[in-house]
């Protein structure tokens, strides 16, 4: 039964609204969940991380199916489309919304459908014949949607978002991408993976510059042999629309003629239309919502966290932000700030980075020493056929602290919270010497940090 008065109401139910709520339940608060969707999950679920994170696992099983000696000859026998490959990644879908409908049963969250929109800082209304529902704090967690400029005609059946991609029906030949951010690069190697041929329109100089400079180059080069063309410093202008065809125009002048466009120029946060604007939550041209250290907004008892409030943007985080807003209602003792995030970038191969680059290192004028391991000389990478990747150790030069870790390839969003460990300690224990006093079992990808270590410390010592 929905009660009248709650708590605390969380407003969407990805991984910050999923983690919050089930925070508040477990310090036995009276806790509802709205979520605008008949099923929970969120856009997390439904449209992000799940779908293009499954569908790539798919692509690179197709891949791997295709370059093995043993498997080639059935390869050709039938090639699965986009649209093939994503109805596989439906059933994860169905999965994950099962598993979350579970988590909010057991700890007694109530799950309302609805679109909330604020009326005053302790009442929300659920559309415009829902019920109005009060509560003592609310945490907002209604996440991001992908950046749609007015000037761009997105129901034209060859223009697509992140979102809309994946209604797609048909597996294209030639695809451009606008925007070569995580999503961008993600969805490049999807489609290069499936065989077409694919344009990345980049206005920066490289490939997620963010990235130390190493990983960047490495992710050009393996996007580059699977068809991916990226054209750097470039920049959109506008679109030509046909029935058959679209043509991109940028600023340089040039044209390239496409099956679709994927557009996938950045996100806007999900604050509108919620009524938080008019009671005096700051947000900024993107939409997202203004907090301080501790997730509250300009309202006291109105909190924010996930994508809405922007960076880093990423579930994993969200799901921390979520627990962490929640703390700082229920148990401000417990609170701990999201600072440091290790990021995963799902293309293929995979990429996931934590700590500083060789480039902010040196703009710092830290000594720093770097040490390596490249995937093709390990055991487990050779049983596997894993040869692409490697594992990247920056260290500094005196200390031997760890001060960031950088990974490129199979398993590397797996692989680097071995690092991340090691770096979240404190004094001697966050050293290269870990990795040489620790026994790693043989043949593991783990054991990447043992050799990197080696090759580090020789450069020392």
């Amino acid at each position: 039964m929905i009660r009248k008065k709650y708590d605390i109401i969380v407003v969407g139910s990805g991984p910050a609204g999923e983690s919050a709520a089930i925070n508040a339940a477990k310090h036995g608060k009276s806790v509802a969940l709205i979520s605008d969707r008949d099923q929970v999950g969120g856009n997390c679920t439904h449209l992000g991380t799940i779908p293009s994170k499954a569908l790539r696992h798919y692509v690179k099983q197709v891949m791997q199916f295709r370059s093995n000696p043993l498997l080639r000859e059935f390869a050709t026998l039938h090639k699965p489309g986009f649209q093939e490959i994503m109805r596989h990644a439906e059933r994860v879908i169905e999965e994950q919304v099962y598993l979350r409908s579970n988590y909010y049963e057991k700890n007694d969250v109530d799950v309302i459908q609805g679109h909330a929109v604020f009326q005053d800082a302790n009442t929300i209304k659920l559309g415009s014949k829902g019920p109005t529902l009060k509560a003592d704090y609310f945490i907002v967690a209604t996440g991001s949607r992908p950046y749609r400029p007015a000037e761009v005609d997105f129901d034209h059946p060859r223009l697509f978002d992140s979102d809309k991609i994946l209604t797609l029906d048909h597996t294209p030949k030639k695809v451009t991408v606008i925007g070569a951010g995580v999503i961008g690069c993600e969805y490049a190697s999807i489609f290069g993976g499936l065989g077409c041929k694919v344009e990345l329109i980049n206005p920066a100089e490289s490939l997620l510059s963010f990235l130390d400079w190493e990983i960047s180059d490495a992710l050009s080069y393996h996007l580059r042999d699977i068809g991916v063309r990226s054209r750097h410093k470039e920049e959109f202008e506008e679109i030509e629309y046909h029935d058959n065809y679209v043509v991109t125009h940028l600023k340089s002048g040039k044209k390239i003629k496409s099956d679709i466009i994927l557009w996938a120029n950045g996100r806007t946060g999900n604050s509108d239309g919620l009524g938080l604007i008019e009671l005096g939550v700051k947000a900024n041209s993107r939409g997202q919502v203004q907090v301080n250290e501790r997730y509250q907004t300009s309202v006291e008892n109105i909190f924010a966290a996930g994508d809405i409030i922007g960076w880093p943007s990423l579930a994993s985080a969200s799901y921390d932000q979520g627990r962490a807003a929640c703390n700082a209602i229920v148990a401000p003792d417990d609170f701990v700030a999201i600072n440091r995030v290790a990021s995963g970038i799902y293309t293929i191969p995979e990429i996931s980075t934590l700590g500083r680059t060789e480039q902010e290192l040196t703009a710092e004028q830290v000594p720093y020493e770097v040490g390596k391991a490249f995937f093709n000389n390990t055991a487990r990478g050779q049983i596997t056929g894993e040869s692409v990747g490697m594992l990247k150790i920056i260290f500094h030069f005196d200390t031997l602290e760890i001060l960031g870790i950088h990974c490129f390839g199979d398993q590397a969003s797996e692989i680097v919270h071995i690092g991340q460990a090691i770096m979240e300690q404190k004094g001697k224990a966050n050293t290269m010497k870990y990795f040489l006093n620790t026994t790693f079992n043989y043949p593991t990808m783990a054991e990447a940090y043992r050799i990197a270590a080696l090759d580090g410390l020789n450069r020392v010592f």
